[in-house]
């Protein structure tokens, strides 16, 4: 009996001593999510609140709607971004995107005038056909 004792003791330290070995697998997906998601989203957004920061007249940025203007005045929370000539449109400070190279707007702007739509004026003879089908209707109900 005391053989029988013996093994059921070193059984028992095998198990406990296994117990901390498959927490492990746990622990490196910890890690893994870590240095792959949390790690490189949080340095995107001390990036992002840095270029915040140092926002100031004349930049070019585009913001999260995708509008690209030129910035005219940046207050605490707000930014005024000129969109196009004597458009201004004001916009939360954190809603700017992107901080572009000087001289991008320029490169954007369509060269030359855009031509206009022409309007086309309707024709009143388009309309009468509409009466020659209700007239065709009217007679084959009359048979």
């Amino acid at each position: 009996m005391l053989i029988s004792d013996a093994f059921a003791q070193a059984a028992a330290t095998t198990q406990n001593e296994a117990g901390w070995i498959t927490l492990l697998p746990m622990v490196g997906i910890l890690v893994l999510f870590y240095f792959l998601l949390i790690r490189p989203q949080a340095k995107r957004a001390k990036e992002h609140k840095q270029m915040v920061e140092a926002l100031q007249r004349g930049d070019e940025v585009i913001t999260n709607g995708g509008i690209l203007g030129q910035i005219l005045n940046v207050s605490e929370s707000y930014v005024i971004i000129e969109i196009a000539p004597a458009i201004e449109i004001t916009v939360l400070k954190s809603s700017v995107q992107t901080l572009l190279p000087k001289g991008t707007l320029r490169s954007v702007e369509p060269k030359g005038k855009t031509p206009k739509a022409k309007a086309i004026k309707a024709d009143n003879n388009k309309a009468e056909p509409v009466a020659e089908i209700q007239d065709s209707k009217s007679n084959t109900e009359n048979k």
